[in-house]
C-alpha cells in the first residue's frame, strides 16, 4: 500500500464548511472514462461527461483539494500570462478575440456550477480585480491595455484608477495608479473544490480518494489503469494533475511539459479593529505589476497575500518570511499582526504562457499548464476535455495541443526557474 501523502495546513483547511471523504479504488471497476486527478479539471470534466450520459470515475492519489484547487488564493480571473494585444501581434486579431471569449467564458462558468451543483458556501463573488502600478512606467502600460482593449476588443469595462483612488480602496500609498477590471472576482478554492466533488458523487460518478495511478497501459480497445489496491478499465482516459503530475509513473509524458513553479501563501490573524477596516474594504482581488508578482485579498476578517519566489519542494520559511515583509512595507499597518497561517503550492507553467489541451493518442486526453490563474481556466477545461473525449475538436486558440511541447531542458529546469527568479528580482529591484 503507498503512503498517504502529507497533510497540507492551510487557511482554507481551517475555514472549510465541509469535509467529505471517499474511499480508495479496489478491486475491478468498469467505467466509460477514467479520469486522473480530483482537482477543478478532473471534477468539471467529471461533471460535463456525466451530462453526456457518459460514465466516468475520477481518481484522487490523495485527497480531494490536497493538490492546486485546495491551495491557491481563490482568485477567479479571466485571463492569461499573454496580453490579448501580444496574442494580436503575433497571430492576428481574430486569435485574441477568440482567446478573450475563452477567458470570460471561464468565469462564467464557475458561477454556473455554484449555482447548479448547489455549492455556496464556495463563497463565489464577481467583484473585479485591481491591477496596482508600481511606478510611472507599469502605470503607462495599464492605460495603453485599457485603451488597446477598448478599441480593438471592444471591452469599455476596464477603467483607469488614480493614485488616491487606489489608496483609498485598498488602504496602501504605494502605488502610482491602477487598472480596475470587473471581469474576475473571489472564491473559497476548498469549499468549491469540495462542493464539486460531492456534486458529481450524487450524480452517480464513483469519486476514490487514495487511488495514485500506478500504471497505465493498453488492453485490446480499453485502457487499465492500476492502484494500490485494483484495476480500473475504461474506453478513455483523462489526464488532469497539472503540475502534481509527478505523483505517479502514469502521468510523466505531461509532466515533462510543465515548469513547477512554487507559490506561496500567508494569511494573517482575524482583523477586527476599526483602523484595519480600510484595507481592501471593496472585497476584490488585488495584483502588483512587478514581475515577481505578489497579489492580495480579503479572506473574511483576515489579508491573504501570496506570491511566486519560493523554490524546492516544500513550503519554505524564507519564502513566506520574504512575503510577510512585502506585506508589511505594502500596508505598514499590519507590523504588528501575527500571521497565522503560511502554506506553498505548485503552479504549472509552460514556456508559451498558455495552457496545453489535446490527446495523448485515441485513448488519453490531457489539460495542463495554468500558468498561475487556474482556478477558473482549469474548471473550463474539464467542459472541453468532456468534448475531446466525445470525439469533437473543439476551436480552442490556441490552447490546443494536439502534440505534447516537451521541455528541451527538463532536467536543469530547477536551476532555470531559480535563474529567471533572480534576474526578474533585479529588474524589479531597479525598477525596470
Amino acid at each position: 500500500m503507498t503512503a498517504p501523502l502529507p497533510e497540507i495546513s492551510s487557511l482554507w483547511m481551517d475555514t472549510a464548511a465541509r469535509a467529505p471523504r471517499f474511499p480508495a479504488q479496489a478491486g475491478t471497476t468498469q467505467c466509460d472514462v477514467a479520469i486522473i486527478g480530483g482537482g477543478y479539471t478532473g471534477l468539471s470534466t467529471a461533471h460535463h461527461l456525466t451530462q453526456a450520459g457518459l460514465a466516468p470515475v475520477v481518481l484522487e492519489a490523495s485527497r480531494i483539494g490536497w493538490g492546486a484547487s485546495g491551495r491557491n488564493g481563490g482568485v477567479v480571473s479571466a485571463k492569461f500570462r499573454i496580453s490579448s494585444a501580444d496574442i494580436a501581434g503575433t497571430y492576428d486579431l481574430a486569435m485574441a478575440r477568440r482567446m478573450a471569449q475563452i477567458a470570460n467564458e471561464s468565469v462564467e462558468l464557475i458561477g454556473e456550477l455554484v449555482d447548479t451543483c448547489n455549492i455556496p458556501d464556495a463563497g463565489f463573488m464577481m467583484s473585479g480585480n485591481l491591477k496596482c502600478a508600481h511606478n510611472a512606467v507599469s502605470m503607462d502600460k495599464l492605460r495603453a491595455e485599457q485603451q488597446w482593449l477598448a478599441t480593438n476588443m471592444g471591452d469599455t469595462g476596464l477603467r483607469i484608477q488614480s493614485a488616491a483612488e487606489v489608496a483609498e480602496e485598498t488602504g496602501s500609498r504605494d502605488f502610482v495608479g491602477g487598472l480596475l477590471n470587473p471581469h474576475g472576482g473571489l472564491i473559497h478554492p476548498l469549499n468549491f473544490v469540495r462542493g464539486l466533488a460531492e456534486s458529481v458523487s450524487r450524480a452517480g460518478v464513483p469519486v476514490f480518494e487514495q487511488s495514485p495511478v500506478r500504471a497505465m497501459r493498453r488492453d485490446g480497445e480499453r485502457m487499465l489503469l492500476e492502484t494500490p489496491s485494483g484495476t480500473v478499465s475504461a474506453k478513455q482516459v483523462v489526464i488532469a494533475t497539472n503540475a502534481y503530475s509527478d505523483l505517479t509513473p502514469a502521468t510523466v509524458q505531461v509532466q515533462r511539459t510543465l515548469v513547477p513553479f512554487r507559490s506561496a501563501l500567508i494569511a494573517t490573524e482575524p482583523l477586527t479593529t476599526p483602523a484595519f477596516a480600510k484595507l481592501l474594504a471593496t472585497n476584490r482581488s488585488y495584483t502588483e505589476t512587478r514581475r515577481m508578482m505578489r497579489w492580495f485579498r480579503r479572506a473574511g476578517d483576515r489579508i491573504l497575500f501570496g506570491g511566486r519566489g519560493a523554490f524546492g519542494k516544500a513550503d519554505s520559511a524564507a519564502a513566506t518570511d520574504a512575503l510577510r515583509r512585502k506585506m508589511v512595507a505594502i500596508f505598514p499597518e499590519l507590523a504588528s499582526v501575527q500571521v497565522t497561517h503560511r502554506w506553498s503550492g505548485l503552479v504549472g507553467m509552460t514556456l508559451d504562457s498558455v495552457p496545453h489541451v489535446g490527446r495523448l493518442d485515441p485513448y488519453v486526453s490531457y489539460a495542463v499548464g495554468y500558468n498561475g490563474a487556474g482556478v477558473a481556466m482549469s474548471t473550463l477545461m474539464g467542459r472541453y476535455l468532456a468534448r475531446i473525449v466525445q470525439g469533437e475538436t473543439p476551436e480552442l486558440g490556441l490552447l490546443w495541443a494536439p502534440h505534447l511541447k516537451k521541455l528541451p531542458f527538463y532536467p536543469v529546469r530547477e536551476p532555470a526557474v531559480r535563474m529567471v527568479a533572480g534576474w526578474y528580482q533585479f529588474l524589479d529591484a531597479i525598477g525596470r
